[in-house]
């Protein structure tokens, strides 16, 4: 197979799992958007998080290691892309992509933190506030009666 083809394949997969991690996500699939200076990719990023990810993952330890792009010789190097590549770079996309969910969702519950401690906020609206995404928590939060 051509390794043009494979790459292209490689990362289709990994770009498949970012779109699979917005969907395991309480955020979905929202716009890239600046929120009380926190950016937040949405799932855009999510994509090509995963995309990035398999194809770096299968260039540096799947067969895609192997393959010589300028050599000088007339043969073509032959590569083959098997099943398990393809789910490797798939659970790879979702993983890296997760990953750059988390970073931002972090950040998010620090500055819902930082803005609850200047509000008013009862034990009930508390128990309420576990039950969303951290980007629901920082606009509760910041919807909230201020001292």
């Amino acid at each position: 197979m051509n390794h043009l083809a494979c790459a292209l394949l490689i990362t289709v997969a990994g770009a498949l799992g970012g779109i699979v991690n917005a969907l395991l996500t309480d955020n979905g699939f929202v716009l890239p958007q600046l929120l009380k200076r926190i950016w937040c990719p949405g799932f855009i990023s999510n994509i090509l998080i995963g995309a990035f990810s398999a194809f770096a993952s299968w260039s540096f330890y799947g067969s895609g290691a192997g393959v010589e792009l300028a050599a000088n010789t007339n043969e073509n190097s032959v590569i083959s892309l098997t099943f398990s590549a393809l789910a490797g770079a798939f659970l790879v996309g979702v993983a890296g992509s997760r990953w750059l969910t988390n970073e931002v969702d972090k950040k998010l519950l620090r500055e819902s933190v930082k803005e609850a401690t200047k509000k008013k906020i009862g034990p009930e609206e508390a128990d309420e506030l576990i039950k969303e995404s951290p980007r629901s928590i920082l606009k509760t939060v910041d919807r909230a009666i201020t001292y």
